[in-house]
């Protein structure tokens, strides 16, 4: 994962980037460097700072990361779940990174990957 992949920017300066998929870009990039051991909660955690610096500062940017949110109720379809985890999207892609014998971090991004393009996919279908 340290390695650019074709297509994706490469390192940037907090201060250049626009929304909360651009700064997840760049923990992509450099995930040792944001995210302390790898630990997805500790990235969840460090999300849920973000949306509230941007509640503080009265940012309009839409933020899909909440236990409750966009992502979280995709994810809960998508891993067959019946009803919403109360331990939250984090703590359920690291046991299922687990028991699929995968880096947690890893997971998060292919499954990011997939939301993202589900839900482009959803935006150019209600545009047309």
């Amino acid at each position: 994962m340290t390695e650019m992949a074709a297509g994706r920017p490469g390192p940037r300066k907090p201060r250049e980037l626009r929304d909360v998929h651009e700064f997840l870009d760049q923990v992509r990039l450099r995930p040792g460097m944001w995210v302390r051991r790898g630990s997805l909660q500790h990235l969840d955690s460090m999300l849920v700072g973000y949306a509230v610096a941007c509640e503080i500062h009265d940012s309009d940017e839409s933020f899909d990361f909440w236990n409750s949110g966009p992502f979280s109720q995709w994810l809960w379809k998508r891993m067959n779940m019946a009803y919403p985890s109360n331990l939250g999207w984090a703590v359920e892609i690291e046991r299922a990174a687990e028991s699929a014998g995968m880096p947690p971090m890893e997971m998060f991004f292919s499954l990011l990957d997939e939301f993202r393009a589900e839900r482009g996919r959803a935006r150019s279908t209600h545009e047309k």
